[in-house]
């Protein structure tokens, strides 16, 4: 199965980002390990995107997540890495490290391999801190291959972020 990108829609949406939060005031910081950054360059690629944005991480060791982003070792031990429990102390840990409003944690298995019965490849979790509120959410894109997986996630992070900013900061949608 081909993946399909749309590089359009995921600048349009972070464009909207940008605006949404340069309006409220706000900061986004990521943290990524899939990813491995590439929900920050996709909002770099935004010209006034520092205005909302100063510093993320890519923790892609579990000694890093610990480190940096403050993630409970027993929550790893737990949970498991690629989990909405880490994914959340990832996204809180971010916020909190560079003062960011918002902050985005995002941890999966990108394959090709690493995948188990319960967690296979494709599985990405995703934590979300808005304004001090979080959600988390769990995606299976499928063994769709490693670069798809990455920027389908960054999709998924976009279009929630789109979504949801504008109701959490009191705003009408604009997508």
């Amino acid at each position: 199965m081909k993946y399909v990108v749309d590089h359009e829609e995921i600048d349009a949406r972070a464009a909207l980002i940008v605006d949404i939060l340069t309006a409220k005031g706000w900061t986004i910081s990521f943290a990524e390990s899939c990813t491995a950054g590439l929900a920050a360059a996709h909002l770099v690629d935004i010209p006034s995107a520092s205005n909302v944005f100063n510093a993320s991480f890519v923790t892609y060791a579990d000694e890093a997540k610990m480190k940096y982003l403050g993630v409970s070792g027993e929550t790893i031990r737990e949970k498991g890495v690629v989990s909405e429990e880490v994914a959340i102390q990832m996204a809180l840990g971010t916020a909190r490290a560079n003062d960011a409003q918002v902050g985005v944690g995002i941890t999966g298995i990108a394959g090709p391999t690493g995948g188990t019965a319960v967690k296979p490849v494709g599985m990405v979790c995703f934590g979300f801190v808005i304004d001090g509120k979080t959600m988390t959410a769990t995606k299976q894109f499928g063994d769709i291959g490693r670069d798809a997986v990455r920027i389908a996630s960054v999709e998924y992070v976009y279009t929630f972020l789109s979504t949801m900013l504008p109701r959490v900061a009191g705003m009408r949608p604009q997508i």
